[in-house]
């Protein structure tokens, strides 16, 4: 081991650092809407663990999840799980109504068989109003700004699930032989056909609320 490697492995806390803290998971936390979300119940779980005095909340990876719905199976390195965006916060946002919101699940389970095509609903029912401009002014800069600062991987992850919702969910290396060699011009065409859909995946309320919130580190489990 050289001094380089060696270095590269200490932590980034002096020796005498400290602290202690929970691993839960976000689907964990309680919500209304079927699985646990970056909204009310996880600034009150942050909150709960600092008056406890715990410094760090461990989570299980946040990517979006793929065959049996494992955190560790992740369709991607960057971009997050778009169940995990809070409802309510759209709610609070304009782009859902409690109405939209409207459902009865389990407390104590994740029934992701249902939970799933619920929440791309809201979802959808989302995007269709953000189009429309009926949304909170601050929406739109917010999206254009996570748009031009993602942009090294967004395009290509998001033509990457529209190609898998098209193929009904199909491993990428069942899709047509042009496709998985990524070819350019049938990229190209596939990008023409497919109209973007999605919403940025991240709490739509974040920024108003993340100041209500008292201090916790957030780290994850490998």
């Amino acid at each position: 081991m050289t001094a380089n490697d060696e270095s590269a492995n200490v932590p980034p806390f002096p020796a005498e650092y400290r602290a202690s803290g929970l691993l839960l998971h976000l689907t964990s936390l309680p919500s209304p809407y079927g699985i646990g979300d970056l909204g009310s119940s996880a600034f009150s779980w942050i909150n709960r663990l600092h008056d406890a005095g715990q410094r760090w909340w461990q989570s299980l990876p946040l990517g979006p999840t793929g065959y049996g719905d494992s955190p560790y199976q992740p369709m991607s390195s960057f971009a997050g799980n778009d169940m995990l965006i809070s409802p309510g916060s759209l709610i609070l946002d304009d782009l859902l109504t409690e109405k939209d919101c409207v459902t009865h699940f389990p407390a104590d389970v994740v029934d992701y068989d249902a939970v799933i095509p619920f929440k791309i609903r809201l979802l959808d029912i989302a995007w269709k109003r953000f189009k429309a401009g009926r949304c909170s002014g601050r929406i739109r800069p917010e999206y254009d700004q996570f748009r031009a600062q993602h942009q090294h991987w967004l395009e290509d992850y998001a033509l990457f699930r529209a190609l898998k919702a098209k193929h009904n969910g199909a491993y990428y290396l069942e899709w047509p032989e042009e496709l998985v060699y990524r070819r350019p011009e049938a990229l190209a065409a596939a990008h023409r056909q497919l109209a973007a859909q999605g919403f940025p995946a991240r709490d739509a309320n974040y920024p108003r609320r993340a100041d209500q919130c008292r201090s916790a580190g957030i780290c994850g489990a490998e």
